[in-house]
């Protein structure tokens, strides 16, 4: 039996924490909020307080780093919080991850690292990036911050747009005016994100940088007007009208090569549920 800590159990955190307990191991996590965490616990999942403000801040939270595997996963929140901010949650997650019993680390990023750039050849896990040639500069430093002069192993997941549930494509474009519906998405289901993440632990795929992104990749316009179908969203006021060329691409090939399958390879098969 592993122990495996969870940093941040939240929209993949907490799934990923019922599939570890399914799976015999034994899993703590953190949270934030205090309501939050009497919540977990009621659901029978170890949860700690814990929040890099930026400098660690909690009651018992160096539980968290007596587990053999640590999936990282508090991604920048770009909107509330800067990036330089993140930057120093980071290196102080980094400092305690670096003086505690963690031997193998999840660190999980986004596609969002990929130049910003139209072409025909996807994105692979191989592609040179540097300072000058990142999508978002922020989520490249978080991941050279855990990479370099380090003594545990480490897996980079770059996760695609986390779909699913609640988080319906069509509900943030209906009513909206020329929408980009030419290019072709690069999502993941919910639960397959997190499946994946326990499919790396299960296999020990360390040392390892893998896209998170379902193999199918449909036009937004065709996910759009599914979810308008089969949830009854107000379809997007009109579309730009730009016809169909190069795409933003990230290829998921290489998760698909370890023998991982999604469950919902094509995102017009995504099941959501629409609050009322």
């Amino acid at each position: 039996m592993t122990k495996i800590s969870i940093i941040g159990l939240g929209w993949i955190g907490l799934p990923l924490a019922h599939l570890i307990q399914n799976g015999g191991d034994t899993v703590v996590g953190s949270t934030t909020s205090a309501d939050k965490q009497a919540m977990l616990k009621r659901q029978g999942v170890d949860a700690i307080q814990f929040a890099l403000v930026p400098f660690p801040q909690g009651k018992g939270f160096q539980e968290l780093f007596t587990s053999e595997i640590m999936v990282i996963n508090i991604p920048p929140k770009s909107r509330t919080v800067s990036g330089d901010f993140y930057l120093e949650q980071i290196k102080f997650l980094r400092s305690m991850v670096d003086q505690s019993a963690v031997k193998k680390v999840i660190f999980v990023s986004s596609t969002g690292v990929y130049p910003k750039v139209e072409r025909k050849d996807p994105y692979t896990e191989t592609e040179h990036l540097d300072k000058q040639l990142v999508g978002n500069e922020t989520i490249y430093k978080s991941e050279m911050l855990f990479s370099e002069d380090r003594n545990f192993d480490l897996t980079i997941v770059r996760f695609g747009g986390l779909m699913g549930d609640d988080r319906i494509p069509g509900k943030y474009v209906a009513g909206r005016e020329n929408v980009a519906g030419h290019t072709r998405v690069n999502y993941i289901f919910r639960n397959d994100a997190a499946r994946m993440l326990a499919w790396i632990i299960e296999k020990d795929l360390w040392n390892e940088t893998y896209n998170g992104v379902a193999p199918t990749h449909a036009l937004r316009k065709d996910v759009y007007e599914q979810n308008v179908l089969d949830l009854g969203f107000e379809p997007p006021k009109s579309y730009q009208m730009t016809s169909e060329g190069d795409d933003r691409l990230v290829s998921g090939a290489k998760i698909l090569s370890t023998g991982f399958e999604f469950d919902f390879p094509n995102p017009l098969d995504f099941p959501y549920h629409k609050e009322n």
